[in-house]
């Protein structure tokens, strides 16, 4: 059976966390010879993350100056193209929406070089999120093999004219690592709720965030019964945001970027999220945690259709409305265990690994993620 080099590009701390169980799974397989390419787009995060899963990077993209987005898809571009010319592999493998992995596919499209697309198909159909909706819609033409999350994704693609044969449902790898980050002894009950918060977004920068940190603040200030994490971004302007407008309450802490071990397991004994995070809207469906999504839209529509799932935008008022019935709605604090939900039952990485061998031709083609029988209206807010 011969050897087949794949590159997989990493360079946001959410593409390691989701891709770092798909490295370790193509490792498993006797005709995988895997190579982490790093783009530094996230810095010293990604190696963190990737090290949870055994997994490290293998070559990096040469520095470059940040002279903001055009600046970062222009240097990527050049360096990604320089690594694949040297490497020559014979797949690239790219996930979600960023600028890495638009940059990556580019390149490996230019070099006549097959792409997978981890997480493809998944659609706002709106100009928002920026950009990653642009992202994940250039990415789409470039590809050969689409490793959709969801039937959803899976139709957005087939709806643009994606040959239905080169689209295969994976269900999202996200929920493979969080069954991972979770495994082990439970973390002890808490005595008192727990609010976790996470905000990232470009297009909240300014004020839409600032609005956000302080409804948090006023949470904290009208349940002082209620604990309220703020797990800060690890961008120096997020940070700034929350240290301007939080503070000064014995219940509220702005705490630095979690390690993603470490973020689970404070999400299995949190009582409500507070995000506008993609990944972490799949992990709390997981949860089956009450979750407000401080956006204007989501590409996981999926999510919408539990009765605990919120889109309040960065409207102070509905979101502090909204919280505060969850809040007083509260059952006694305990600690959640993932499950299998709409968006993946743990078995992700390893049938993106067998799709990258139906691609090859070493396999057949897998068995397709199939989610009909979770109920998103079947929550279980404590186990």
């Amino acid at each position: 059976m011969p050897r087949r080099r794949i590159a997989t590009v990493v360079g946001t701390r959410p593409e390691a966390i989701k891709l770092g169980v798909v490295v370790a799974a193509l490792r498993d397989r006797p005709w995988a010879e895997v190579v982490v390419v790093g783009t530094g787009q996230h810095g010293a995060v990604v190696d963190e993350a990737l090290g949870g899963f055994g997994v490290a990077v293998d070559h990096r993209v040469a520095e470059r100056a940040a002279d903001g987005l055009a600046g970062l898809a222009g240097g990527l571009l050049s360096g990604l193209g320089a690594e694949f010319d040297r490497l020559r592999p014979d797949l690239v493998l790219v996930q979600g929406d960023s600028t890495s992995a638009l940059a990556g596919a580019l390149a490996a499209y230019l070099a006549g070089i097959p792409v997978a697309h981890v997480e493809a198909g998944l659609r706002s159909h709106d100009r928002l999120p920026f950009p990653e909706e642009a992202n994940r819609r250039l990415i789409a033409p470039l590809a050969d093999l689409h490793l959709a999350p969801t039937p959803e994704a899976r139709g957005n693609l087939v709806a643009e004219r994606i040959p239905a044969e080169r689209v295969l449902v994976t269900g999202n790898t996200v929920i493979d690592a969080l069954f991972q980050a979770a495994d082990g002894p439970a973390p002890a009950p808490r005595e008192r709720p727990l609010v976790v918060v996470t905000a990232h977004r470009r297009e909240s920068w300014g004020e839409p965030m600032r609005r956000v940190a302080r409804v948090v603040t006023r949470l904290g200030r009208a349940h002082p019964e209620v604990d309220v994490l703020v797990a800060t971004h690890m961008n120096p302007a997020v940070q700034a945001v929350f240290a301007e407008e939080t503070g000064g309450l014995a219940n509220l802490e702005c705490a630095p970027p979690l390690g993603y071990r470490r973020f689970v397991r404070t999400l299995m004994a949190a009582d409500l999220v507070i995000t506008d995070s993609g990944g972490v809207q799949e992990e709390a469906a997981a949860l089956r945690l009450p979750l407000l999504i401080t956006r204007e839209t989501t590409e996981r529509r999926e999510a919408l259709a539990g009765p605990q799932v919120h889109l309040v935008g960065t409207d102070e008022e509905l979101i502090f409305k909204t919280a505060a019935g969850v809040l007083d709605r509260l059952a006694a604090p305990g600690v959640r265990r993932p499950r299998p939900c709409v968006f993946g039952d743990g078995r992700a990485a390893d049938r993106t690994a067998l799709a990258c061998g139906w691609h090859f031709g070493h396999n057949d083609r897998p068995t397709e993620f199939h989610p009909e029988e979770f109920r998103p209206e079947e929550f279980h807010p404590m186990e």
